[in-house]
């Protein structure tokens, strides 16, 4: 038997002519069925070992025809090879390097509307470890990203260190998962909120097969940055999700659409689907042509609806779910979103400066006009270029708040990430049975002349103690390893007890509306309560 699936796994690699995706790490590398092999609701899967830990990649948790809702997967013969992460969601076509290539490394993968895979790490299988699960919604708004795409993502030095299992998913994005076609019969109900209903079906599977993972059901995070974030409030928001985890982690995601929260109305998704619908010569009678349109066109007529919508003054230019009043019934403003989560713990971050330096301003720029080089003069020069005649008030008022940075350092406080953690904070810290934890991540890599300050998916390495595999965003060196030791043990901590607390950081009290504590996590970290009011006050509209 042992030599059979050997067999069988040889001829998998050979005929799916691929190289499999290795954990971080030096040791030897290990495919062997009699240590990966193990058995899901679907069928065996093997996996592969490096340095402790078992990688399984590209598992299929679901399958989806175009607009439907996600169905389980049909159960397969045999052993299926897990050593390569499956397809991801097609995504609007790049033509140039981003300015954040340096400090966010991005890698691309074969795309497919078969998307539906997911990826797990873990020290130990089929042992009844009963560990914490953290599951990982990547960023990249509602529209791009996969759990491909940062290096920063590889789930192994989280499982080693943590004890835990980390799985990762991939899902329906942009018109593809949120397209609602609901005026056009009963069909196409759910349409405009597939993209959510995959990642409930990813929770399904982990509740169904995790365990053989060396997993606990019972003790699931979900967890995500920026659009990743705003995922996991999606998970939070509809009653499918309801009992499939435990504790979430929102870093830099809580941004609204509108006055009663993050989704958009039922009026914007509806009148995008009809000007689509409009825009690519169809109508009532034909509508179910669109299953057979080329992805380029419908993303083109897409996004020329988006550009309509939001000149009507509907809604916002870009894809995400909206309240339907049935899979997703409620925004996040509502007594009963609360209500669904009264005992789930939450933390809340963001980043210094998320969108201020290095994703919006090419570094090289930033280096010939080092900010460390500012003289006083200059920085209120740049100040009032940015506040107003407020510049100099918010100079103050920023060095007051974080002291452990420079004057000049105000000219790029970021005004978007830190008044959406407030808010959702404040929230959430109304309920009397689960705890907030809010932080804000201030840690300056090196690299550069420390330019990048704390920009956008800054934490992400830190968060996942992986800061040696992309040493050209954190340097890599003992700082940051010390910096990953302590981000790294409040994200497990939070996902084993529900609690950040841990010995690399000062105690970490939970935030509530009138204490405003916050972690600052920095090269030396400290609690801040309401430390940053008066500064919010002169940059928030």
């Amino acid at each position: 038997m042992k030599f059979a699936r050997a067999m069988l796994l040889a001829v998998l690699v050979f005929a799916l002519g691929v190289t499999p995706v290795l954990a971080q790490g030096d040791g030897p590398f290990t495919a062997s069925a009699d240590v990966a092999v193990v058995d899901t609701e679907a069928g065996q899967l093997q996996g592969s070992v490096r340095n402790g830990v078992y990688t399984y990649l590209g598992i299929p948790y679901a399958t989806a025809e175009r607009f439907m809702m996600p169905e389980p997967v049909e159960p397969w013969e045999g052993v299926r090879g897990a050593m390569t992460y499956g397809e991801i969601c097609p995504v609007p076509e790049m033509n140039e390097v981003a300015n954040d290539e340096l400090f966010n490394p991005h890698r691309y993968w074969p795309e497919s509307e078969n998307c539906q895979f997911l990826n797990v790490w873990t020290p130990a299988v089929q042992d009844d470890g009963a560990r914490p699960v953290m599951v990982w919604f990547h960023g990249g708004g509602w529209t791009n990203g996969s759990p491909v795409e940062q290096e920063a993502y590889d789930g192994a030095n989280l499982a080693a260190k943590g004890d835990v299992v980390v799985v990762s998913v991939a899902h329906r994005l942009n018109i593809l998962g949120y397209l609602d076609l609901s005026a056009y019969g009963d069909e196409y109900a759910s349409s405009g909120l597939v993209g959510v209903a995959d990642m409930v079906a990813a929770l399904e599977w982990v509740q169904a097969n995790i365990a053989e993972f060396g997993g606990d059901p019972e003790n699931v995070t979900i967890f995500g940055q920026s659009g990743g974030g705003a995922k996991v409030i999606s998970l939070l928001s509809v009653p499918a999700a309801e009992g499939l985890m435990d504790k979430a982690i929102v870093q830099s995601g809580y941004f609204e659409s509108g006055p009663d929260g993050v989704f958009g109305t039922p009026e914007w998704s509806q009148r995008v689907g009809e000007l689509t619908v409009e825009n690519l010569g169809l109508t009532a009678d034909t509508v179910a042509d669109i299953a057979d349109v080329s992805y380029a066109e419908l993303l083109e007529a897409g996004a020329a609806a988006l550009t309509q919508v939001s000149d009507e003054g509907l809604g916002s230019g870009s894809w995400g779910p909206a309240v339907d009043g049935n899979y997703l019934p409620v925004n996040t403003s509502s007594p009963e979103f609360l209500e669904r989560n009264a005992d789930i713990p939450v933390m809340v971050g963001s980043v210094l400066n998320e969108f201020t330096t290095v994703i919006s301003i090419d570094p090289v720029e930033l280096q010939a006009d080092n900010f460390h080089d500012w003289t006083e003069e200059y920085a209120n020069e740049k100040l009032t270029e940015r506040f107003g005649e407020d510049g100099a008030a918010v100079g103050e008022a920023f060095v007051e708040a974080y002291p452990n940075k420079g004057y000049a350092d105000a000219y790029f406080v970021d005004t978007w990430g830190r008044p959406g953690v407030v808010k959702f904070a404040d929230l959430m810290s109304g309920r009397e049975d689960a705890p907030v934890y809010a932080y804000t991540f201030t840690y300056y890599s090196p690299v550069m002349d420390g330019v990048g300050m704390a920009w956008h998916c800054a934490e992400i390495p830190y968060a996942f103690d992986n800061v040696e595999r992309i040493p050209q965003a954190t340097g890599g060196d003992d700082a940051a390893k010390a910096m990953a030791n302590a981000v790294s043990s409040a994200w497990i901590n939070f996902a084993r007890y529900g609690d950040p607390n841990n010995p690399y950081l000062p105690e970490w009290p939970a935030y509530t509306t009138e204490n405003g504590a916050t972690m600052i996590l920095d090269s030396v970290s400290y609690v801040g309560m309401h430390h940053d009011a008066e500064l919010l006050s002169l940059i928030v509209p």
